[in-house]
């Protein structure tokens, strides 16, 4: 039996056995559990991982496929049996067939456990700041030259709970900093980045300090981490979200320091904004005109997923009046946001679709001024070319004949739309 996977924009079909249960990608370094079950180590790892602290207390762990307790991840996975011979048949598989062939793994370091452990049993017995700092930058250091072992052996050594307690306590600067690095460098559990928003913000407000001051590259793991934390947030926190994170994001939004740091800061305040409280505040301290500029400097197909995701946000905060009023303020918002429509893709004509649709229900409803204006920068023109194209999706066709229904009597007329186009201007 064979799966056919996409590699290389081709279509190539592979033994089923030779995928990962988990990822269904083509395993690397194939591992077997006690079960039977063989997967890739990278993966099987990440699962472990990522199992709730209560599991990991208790030594619980389960197969992903047999749901089976697991014998030899007692240690959190790190006794895991490499399974030489599927890799070799994997590796003749990629020969004979022109596929990638897949390195032979180097066996792990002896000396990685007990060094993780050393240290950070060092800095939990540091009596001074200096010497705190300097057992946490030697693990980051370690952390940064390992794999996901040192990870694990960092978290199931109690290393997550000591870095939080680091945070929580906040006495010296650079100390929280350090253990902010090291914490953005793991990849914690959903149990984990919800102690963020234990004791009033404790941790929180360090993180979003290190947005305000960091350098680039911290800043960008520093948005990523936060908006991780606000992934498995109560409501509760996300209602009551401070506006530091919201001034903070903008920020980085406007300084465009990364592409992943943008669609995280992006993915934050979608996140945030479907509270009508969030909106606000998002849209006061900037954001809509922080998103318009961004549209402004996307450009290529490489581009793509930010512009959803912004178009995305911009519907949201076109929600409430404060937004709609902003993007009409903006000189270029409209216009920017009919460009997109037809121009990236389906998922970002239907979102600038619904963006005009916000804006025209209720902004421009008996307001001729606007509506003017979105036959002079080309908005009226662009939905009719969305009614007449034959590759527009469904709903963003009836939501575009919608739009224009709405304000056919001072739209239908005008000379601002060219004759191809008001052809396919829907009747009333």
């Amino acid at each position: 039996m064979e799966e056919t996977i996409l590699y290389n924009n081709k279509e190539v079909e592979i033994p089923c056995y030779f995928l990962c249960p988990i990822s269904m990608d083509l395993m690397k370094d194939p591992v077997t559990l006690s079960t039977g079950i063989t997967y890739d180590r990278l993966n099987i790892q990440k699962w472990l991982f990522s199992s709730s602290a209560a599991a990991a207390a208790a030594c619980m762990y389960i197969c992903p496929v047999t749901k089976l307790p697991l014998s030899d991840a007692e240690d959190g996975g790190r006794s895991l049996t490499p399974n030489h011979t599927l890799r070799r048949m994997i590796q003749a598989w990629c020969t004979l067939n022109s596929f990638e062939r897949i390195p032979t793994p180097k066996p792990a370091a002896a000396a990685d456990k007990s060094q993780i452990l050393n240290l950070l049993e060092q800095a939990k017995n540091s009596t001074t700041n200096p010497q705190l700092v300097s057992c946490l930058r030697r693990i980051g250091i370690s952390l940064a030259a390992g794999n996901v072992s040192c990870r694990n052996h960092l978290h199931f050594g109690g290393g997550v709970d000591f870095l939080l307690s680091v945070v929580r306590k906040n006495e010296d600067p650079i100390s929280t900093e350090e253990a902010l690095k090291i914490l953005q460098q793991m990849e914690l559990s959903d149990s984990d980045l919800k102690l963020f928003f234990s004791d009033n913000g404790r941790i929180l407000n360090p993180l979003i300090r290190q947005l305000e001051s960091g350098n680039s590259e911290n800043r960008a793991k520093a948005i990523t981490l936060l908006y991780s934390a606000f992934c498995v947030a109560d409501p509760a926190h996300l209602i009551g979200s401070k506006p530091e994170i919201f001034t903070q994001t903008v920020k980085i939004l406007r300084d465009r320091i990364s592409e992943p740091a943008t669609k995280a800061a992006l993915k934050l305040l979608l996140e945030l904004s479907p509270w009508g409280k969030n909106r606000i505040k998002a849209v006061k301290y900037g954001a809509v005109s922080a998103l318009v500029e961004l549209l402004l400097h996307q450009t290529g197909d490489e581009c793509r997923r930010v512009c959803e995701l912004t178009l995305a946000v911009l519907e949201q905060l076109c929600g409430c009046a404060e937004g709609r009023a902003e993007l009409l303020s903006h000189g270029a918002g409209l216009a920017v946001v009919s460009k997109k429509i037809l121009r990236v893709s389906h998922v970002a004509s239907d979102r600038a679709v619904r963006v005009i649709g916000s804006v025209s229900k209720y902004s421009a409803n008996n307001n001729t001024r606007v509506l003017r204006e979105m036959l002079k920068v080309g908005v009226v023109s662009k939905l009719c070319l969305v009614v007449q194209a034959e590759s527009t999706q469904k709903k963003t066709k009836e939501r575009a004949e919608e739009i224009l229904r709405l304000h056919s009597r001072v739209w239908r007329c005008s000379s601002c739309i060219p004759p191809h186009l008001l052809s396919s201007y829907p009747s009333s």
